[in-house]
């Protein structure tokens, strides 16, 4: 049966420059071969929702018509990516700003929190584009459709896998009902607090469910490890950001800030 929108897909895939550096995958040993490797990450294959905005829009569109075991390769312009590149993010500024006052071209700096790449030097003043790494960029994705996910409790666990970065959550459901058990420590996660909303709205929306409870639990067994925050923000995440905070308009003159170079 052909993808659809709203199917539950786990999908391998590598994403790459034109000049084909890699800037994702989903194959752990390839992220080590490339030197991409996040020891925070999850590897073997996303859990993803077509046409919920888990990956770049080229992608998404890409997936829909094809058949589970599918492999194929798309070429995926800015504006269907990682968005084009924002002029009013490349700032000029006093070198003085930097930590590090032997900068040239290409140098990655940090200003004021947000991190940036030195594209000009000219005498006391320093060109940073602060644009993401990806902005701007057509990229290529090799991917494969490993599965259509079919019963309630993979999708549940493959979701929050997605938005977590913790597998195997205990879940239980009955009666249109969704339980989800969440460990202390990740009731304090920034992560999860922006993506919690949004893991129970999907589950409604795309898995059916009339209710979804989660629930703090509390062992005496040691907790499973809670992921550190991350560096860098998925689209979903990204996306729930976007819904829970205000638009603002950056700093004049100076200063601001992908998986890695990321994600899918």
């Amino acid at each position: 049966m052909a993808i659809q929108k709203g199917d539950f897909i786990k999908l391998n895939y590598t994403g790459k420059f034109e000049d084909g550096r890699i800037f994702d995958t989903t194959d752990e040993d390839l992220a080590k071969k490339e030197d991409i490797f996040n020891p925070r990450g999850l590897y073997g294959g996303d859990v993803v929702i077509v046409g919920a905005g888990h990956t770049i829009e080229g992608l998404d569109e890409d997936l829909e018509g094809k058949e589970v075991g599918y492999s194929g390769t798309v070429v995926i312009p800015p504006e269907k990516a990682f968005g084009p590149s924002n002029p009013k993010l490349i700032e000029t500024i006093s070198i003085t700003k930097l930590k590090d006052r032997n900068v040239r071209p290409g140098l990655a700096v940090e200003v004021d929190g947000r991190r940036g790449i030195v594209t000009r030097v000219i005498g006391r003043r320093v060109t940073v584009d602060f644009n993401s790494p990806l902005a701007g960029k057509t990229v290529t994705y090799d991917y494969t459709i490993e599965k259509v996910l079919e019963t309630d409790i993979e999708k549940i666990q493959g979701l929050l896998a997605l938005y977590t970065g913790l597998r195997d959550l205990e879940v239980e459901t009955a009666d249109g009902v969704a339980k989800i058990y969440i460990p202390t420590g990740l009731t304090f996660n920034q992560r999860w607090l922006m993506a919690k909303n949004r893991v129970a709205s999907e589950l409604i929306k795309y898995a059916g469910f009339k209710e979804v409870q989660f629930i703090e639990k509390v062992t005496a067994e040691p907790e499973a490890e809670v992921p550190a925050e991350p560096e860098a923000e998925t689209k979903a995440e990204a996306e729930t950001k976007a819904e829970a905070e205000p638009e603002t308009e950056p700093e004049p003159e100076v200063e601001t800030g992908g998986s890695s170079e990321s994600e899918a």
